[in-house]
């Protein structure tokens, strides 16, 4: 990074940037990256570079805090150099008095009384730089939805003990245990990120952080079948007979999160019950009713996602979505849902802070 600086491959229009020195010393005899000059027309301004080579939130705050803790000479100003820097990053800055560019032409340049300069927009070449793609989708986001359910541990060893005790999918033997390894790269992400920290163990920072960046990137489950039943009973009824067969036949079941909704918000809904299955055929050879789309109250869906069984909540004969299956789940639906969804929020955040340890 700093050699492109040093060969004038870093720009930001209409400001041009001349490399000065590599690694100076300043007061204290400490040491910044570099000092440059960014020249507009005939103006010119200092600038001591603090370089950062990842774009996480975590690099961002470490090297704004450096720059805001340095004795600069006289006429200097402090520039942070990132491989990407977003538009709130770039209005951080700003407003820190810090100038800011990084290596897709994004950037905020400010010489006193000189001139300034702000540029967003432009994307992330540099997306890849995370050691897995995105911890927030899919299986992996179980490290993080553990965090919801608990916000502290004594190690990695431990998270990874209550993610595989919290998958009934694991438990009865259908899916492999999370390796130690992904729960310690995901644990990776979530602390660049700023979502939890590490020091006398590990432990949960900012929730809605976390419950922001997984409703970004929630993707439904993969369903394989969906089969609607007419069962002659009232929904207790119905769940007594589905627990007794879950229990008989070995198979996890769980309410889906649209129909777990009335456990954690106040919110209307049909009279059908919704339930996740990873294995329809030797749960419908054991139910009554007849297959009908009219008048139905029996939902079966056939899915294999452990995210969707991950932490159910356990009530009299199966489980339960989680509030965090519930959330995002509503999450995508209508403005109805979505308003219902905030409620749940406030449900999961009031639980998890009396779960603090």
């Amino acid at each position: 990074m700093l050699e492109q600086l040093r060969r004038g491959k870093v720009s930001l229009p209409p400001l041009s940037f001349r490399f000065l020195e590599y690694e100076p010393v300043i007061a204290d005899n400490r040491r910044v990256d570099a000092f440059i000059e960014a020249s507009w027309r005939k103006v010119k301004a200092r600038f001591a570079v603090e370089c950062k080579s990842l774009s996480t939130p975590k690099a961002f705050q470490a090297g704004l805090d450096r720059l805001k803790s340095l004795s600069l000479p006289r006429g200097c100003q402090p520039l942070l150099l990132m491989p990407f820097l977003s538009e709130s990053q770039l209005e951080d800055l700003e407003w820190e008095g810090i100038s800011g560019v990084d290596l897709c032409g994004n950037g905020v340049v400010m010489g006193p009384g000189l001139f300034a300069i702000f540029r967003s927009g432009k994307p992330n070449r540099f997306s890849s730089s995370a050691p897995i793609k995105n911890i927030y989708r899919r299986n992996t986001s179980m490290v993080g939805r553990v965090f919801l359910a608990r916000s502290g541990f004594g190690s990695v060893q431990e998270i990874c003990r209550e993610i595989n005790s919290r998958n009934p999918l694991v438990n009865l033997g259908r899916k492999k245990n999370m390796s130690l390894s992904t729960v310690s790269k995901s644990l990776q992400t979530l602390e660049e990120d700023l979502i939890i920290e590490r020091g006398d163990g590990i432990r949960l920072l900012q929730p809605d952080k976390l419950l922001e960046k997984l409703g970004e990137n929630y993707a439904p489950p993969k369903i394989k079948d969906r089969v609607r039943l007419k069962v002659l009973e009232d929904e207790g009824a119905i769940g007594e007979l589905l627990g007794s067969k879950s229990r008989e036949l070995k198979l996890p079941l769980a309410v889906t999160g649209l129909s777990s909704v009335a456990r954690y918000a106040v919110m209307q809904r049909g009279d059908m019950l919704s339930v996740y299955c990873p294995f329809l055929e030797k749960l419908l050879e054991q139910l009554p009713g007849s297959r009908s789309d009219r008048f139905s109250n029996l939902e079966l869906v056939e899915t294999d996602d452990e995210t969707v069984y991950f932490d159910a909540r356990a009530d009299g004969c199966f489980g339960w979505a989680s509030p965090v299956q519930a959330y995002l789940e509503l999450m995508t639906g209508d403005k109805r849902d979505r308003e219902t969804a905030e409620q749940v929020k406030s449900f999961l955040l009031q639980e998890l802070q009396g779960n603090k340890p």
